[in-house]
């Protein structure tokens, strides 16, 4: 029947300027790539030539986020979108392995969740279904108005573990932060480890909220012209003794960094979803060896290296940091010989043909824990 189905709606696969190799990888399990020419003319703006029929047909459109310029990233995938949208295509589904500004999914202080802004684009331009891998979080499925497949590649990591890591039953699953256990917890429990979790806080600059203007109005003590009304004798209807003027209680230092669990004599396994700045993985790898770990290894899907993040993996204790392909990243281990990559475009290849095929996609998940 799925067959039946497929020969009425042909399928094109198109890709943009942000991975042509992961593109490449997938398309050659499937069928080659459509032709499409996605370029800047002088003026700096996004062309995109789409030299072939779209017509009543199914487009894949596969473009990851990257570190380079996410901002093109994403503006070639909706003009890419919407081209296909006004010649009519049938489906119009984007390939994003990894989602740019899934990282903006919450309100921070005065700012805005970007990541909601951005699916309303994607889905104004034209996409009517997502395949993404490893979501920062998996509420911003709900930022679409469209179906999103949410892949996982913790079976490919896992697989990593069991083939690549000498030893691998002496090991213990870590979680950088208290709020990572749950995830760490799906890893251990499929390889039969323990787990052990990292408790503390890192020093970070510019939290201060003093500075961006929430502690209003102002404390007695501000200075204030002697014409105007004193802001300490102003009274609300309604007192709440917590926010109270002159009532706020700053707790000074943080708790130091330790680890929960026993690593002594073993392999410590961090598992993340992302490698951005290693800053923190570093420092936890380095409590890690404190504690007596005698390797350190470091798992995630997306691998962003941002900053100078090869050059401190280089220098750090860490024994290897594995990663997907999700994001290029090759530049990075030119710099780095201790990053070492796994191919998920088997998982992309197989969600693709089964979504034009309109066939199940649960057997992609099977493997798969609810946290991961």
């Amino acid at each position: 029947m799925s067959a039946d189905r497929s020969a009425r709606t042909e399928m094109v696969i198109l890709t943009g300027n942000s991975y042509p190799e992961l593109a490449e990888n997938i398309s050659s399990r499937i069928k080659p790539l459509g032709e499409c020419r996605v370029y800047k003319k002088s003026d700096k703006e996004t062309h995109v030539e789409i030299r072939e029929s779209v017509r009543s047909k199914d487009v894949f459109i596969i473009q990851t986020g990257s570190t380079k310029d996410p901002n093109d990233n994403l503006m070639e995938l909706m003009i890419m979108s919407y081209a296909c949208k006004t010649s009519c295509a049938r489906n119009i589904i984007g390939v994003l392995p990894y989602l740019p500004y899934s990282k903006q999914s919450k309100q921070k202080k005065r700012g805005c969740i970007t990541m909601k802004l951005v699916a309303q684009m994607l889905v104004k331009a034209g996409l009517t279904h997502l395949i993404t891998v490893d979501l920062h979080q998996k509420e911003i499925q709900g930022f679409f108005d469209i179906p999103v497949d949410n892949l996982r590649a913790s079976s490919f990591l896992l697989d990593y573990i069991q083939q690549q890591i000498p030893d691998w039953r002496n090991s213990v699953i870590v979680a950088r932060t208290p709020n990572q256990a749950k995830r760490v917890t799906g890893f251990a429990q499929r390889l039969k480890l323990n787990i052990a979790v990292i408790h503390g806080t890192q020093d970070r600059e510019g939290e201060s909220e003093e500075a961006d203007g929430r502690n209003s109005p102002p404390p007695p003590s501000a200075n204030l012209d002697d014409s105007s009304e004193s802001m300490s004798k102003r009274r609300s209807v309604f007192t709440i003794p917590s926010l109270a003027l002159g009532t706020n209680v700053h707790v000074k230092g943080k708790l130091p960094m330790d680890v929960v669990g026993d690593v002594g004599g073993r392999i410590a396994i961090l598992v993340e979803d992302m490698i951005d700045d290693v800053a923190g993985l570093v420092q936890a790898a380095d409590i890690l060896c404190d504690r007596g770990a005698y390797k350190v290894y470091a798992l995630a899907t997306h691998a962003l290296f941002t900053n100078d993040a090869p050059a401190l993996i280089e220098e750090s204790q860490i024994s290897e940091v594995v990663v997907t392909n999700t994001v290029p990243h090759e530049f990075a281990k030119l710099q780095c010989t201790k990053i070492k990559t796994v191919d998920i475009s088997l998982l992309l290849s197989e969600a693709i043909r089964r979504i034009h095929n309109q066939e199940s996609m649960s057997y992609l998940f099977r493997n798969v824990e609810a946290n991961d």
